[in-house]
């Protein structure tokens, strides 16, 4: 299989490097359909008669192995070049819906865990970092725009996926709108077919993707552009940093804070996204104004706001700079959540407005990180030091669900509850991204004793690099 070494994907002359993000596309938006877990969460309840959480724990499976794949596999990547780390990905991701169909079918949750939460997660994590430092090597002039145009796709794997598993759902139960009321669940014989057939087409949408990838030769560049221009800054760094030494310094455990606490406090809506709307609009009769439909599409404005916010603020730091950026995620965020805390259940339109802007500070956090981390290090190792900061994702999942399930447990019953019991939540979150902001102040240019020196960077840089 050497067709997939980095060697055989090196770009011929004239190569158009716009044929690169649609190659990235194919593996974000596939990895994406992670965030549409909800359509079948209840049909799999019903299925091995188990609670929410012992569901909900198949999502946090994935997300920890994604950034445990992602940190010690990141190096791999690098070294063997996107072609070889996407078709990886392919494949773990592929299998893990396949075996996690064997679970469903012979009733064993185990497999489930197995297959959608461990192996899928491990094409998660090496399906999230594979394109990234390729992005950034074509168009080293707007890298921001770059990865957000990869990393949107994710944020937007949910909105393909999610109308598409209900209706294979619905056409796999034989659902007739005559008969299935609104309180239809699917069956779990229909829920393995749909994992069968995600499992062959994700792998196959993804394929066009290692198809379709290139590498730019050594020492190109993009006509016109101007390479002191975009070094100005003192915070791009024209040197390169191992991923072995980034983690031994000051800059990247501050950005690890700043994302970790941006991801953490986001879950705090996310996580109660459709309740919390009709819980801030209960009336004192008990009855909320909102209904499952309001809140259903809530949440898709949430999928929408999530993947926008990854390319127009990854790209607004091309311009503005990733440092300042990172400070309006944390700030304006920290801001907004103050007027959602005490004015967003005086009007709907300015809740779902600052939870909308909220979230794609959320979803740019993670587009902007790989520019960022490119300023910082160099291209050198970006894709294994990105797959080492996404631990703060992982970290992000668990604490999250944590902090928000405890406050709100302590508050009441869900269906109960009112604006006022969201308060401590939000203030905490508020808390949360203010400490975010005051680590993004203090991240700073990279001591020059960590820089690879020439002769062994040149050595160590595998070819088309």
């Amino acid at each position: 299989m050497n067709w997939l070494d980095r060697s055989r994907s090196l770009a011929p002359p004239g190569f158009n490097r716009w044929l690169i993000p649609p190659a990235a596309l194919a593996v974000h938006l596939c990895i994406g359909q992670a965030y549409a877990t909800s359509v079948y969460k209840s049909a799999l309840i019903g299925h091995f008669e188990v609670s929410q959480t012992a569901i909900g724990v198949i999502f946090s499976i994935a997300i920890v192995m994604l950034g445990l794949s992602a940190a010690f596999m990141g190096t791999w990547v690098e070294r063997s070049g996107p072609r070889k780390s996407m078709f990886v990905a392919a494949t773990f991701w592929g299998a893990g819906f396949l075996v996690g169909a064997a679970g469903i079918f012979t009733g064993q949750l185990w497999l489930l865990y197995l297959g959608y939460g461990f192996i899928g997660g491990i094409g998660l994590g090496i399906g999230y970092i594979s394109p990234v430092s390729t992005l950034m090597k074509w168009f080293p002039d707007r890298p921001g725009m770059a990865t957000g145009m990869a990393i949107m796709g994710f944020g937007g794997g949910a909105l393909i996926a999610s109308p598409m598993s209900t209706a294979l759902l619905k056409a796999f139960d034989g659902f007739d709108p005559l008969t299935d009321g609104a309180d239809w669940i699917a069956s779990g014989a229909s829920v393995g077919k749909l994992f069968l057939t995600l499992g062959v087409v994700y792998f196959l949408v993804m394929m066009y993707g290692v198809a379709n990838i290139r590498v730019p030769a050594p020492g190109w560049k993009p006509r016109g552009w101007d390479e002191t221009k975009t070094r100005s800054s003192a915070m791009v760094t024209t040197a390169h940093v191992s991923a072995a030494n980034a983690i031994k310094t000051r800059s990247f455990w501050l950005l690890w804070a700043a994302l970790f606490l941006n991801v953490t406090a986001g879950i705090g809506i996310l996580e109660q996204a459709s309740p919390m709307i009709q819980d801030f609009f209960r009336g004192a009769d008990g009855n909320s104004a909102v209904n499952a439909a309001v809140a259903a599409g809530f949440v898709g404005m949430l999928s929408i706001g999530n993947m926008a916010g990854r390319f127009v603020w990854s790209s607004t730091s091309d311009v503005i700079g990733r440092k300042r950026i990172y400070m309006v995620y944390l700030g304006i965020g920290a801001l907004f959540y103050v007027v959602l805390a005490f004015l967003g259940g005086g009007s709907m339109l300015l809740f779902v407005a600052m939870a909308v802007v909220i979230i794609s500070f959320y979803g740019g956090s993670f587009a902007t990180a790989p520019a960022y981390l490119k300023d910082l290090f160099g291209t050198f190792q970006v894709g294994a030091i990105h797959g080492r900061l996404l631990t703060a994702w992982s970290a992000a999942g668990i604490a999250g669900p944590l902090i928000v399930n405890g406050l709100l447990d302590a508050q009441g019953k869900p269906g109960t509850m009112v604006a006022g019991n969201y308060l401590p939540v939000l203030l905490t979150m508020v808390v949360l991204l203010v400490i975010g902001f005051v680590a993004t102040t203090m991240i700073r240019p990279v001591d020059a004793r960590f820089h690879e020196p020439e002769e062994e960077l040149a050595s160590a840089t595998p070819k088309g690099h």
